[in-house]
């Protein structure tokens, strides 16, 4: 069974491509891709404010796994990624066209760096099974 968490996030992933593939519209574009962004933003809290994350992290030795590290330094590359594609976005809204190879290179490289955060963040979703024992 795949976790609501992990679903929603496949989701707005492929809503995020579809959105690249359909960037011509130049008004919707924006709109999407900063609701994305604030998900991505509010995701982390949700998942602080749901899950167990002293027993898992801390109890059961999990803050030790490479895993995790690995699936933060992801979500770190991605956050940062933003960033300079919101700067990227407001400078190519402002000087046109001169701009967009660099801000589409920078959108293949967030959805592959998404890709990967949801991938191991698939990989560290806590099953049911582990938690009856």
């Amino acid at each position: 069974m795949i976790a609501g968490t992990v679903l929603f996030a496949t989701i707005t992933w492929c809503v995020m491509l579809a959105n690249f593939f359909l960037s011509r519209f130049r008004r919707l574009h924006p709109t999407i891709m900063m609701a994305i962004v604030a998900i991505d933003a509010a995701f982390p809290f949700y998942l602080f404010f749901t899950r167990d994350w002293g027993r898992r992290l801390f109890d059961e030795g999990e803050i030790l796994s490479v895993l995790l590290w690995v699936h933060l330094s992801f979500v770190v590359m991605l956050y940062v990624l933003y960033v300079v594609q919101i700067q990227a976005g407001f400078s190519l809204l402002r000087e046109g066209v001169r701009l967009r190879k660099e801000h589409r290179a920078q959108g293949i490289g967030i959805l592959v760096v998404r890709a990967l955060v949801v991938f191991t963040g698939a990989l560290l979703v806590e099953s049911s099974y582990d938690t009856l024992a």
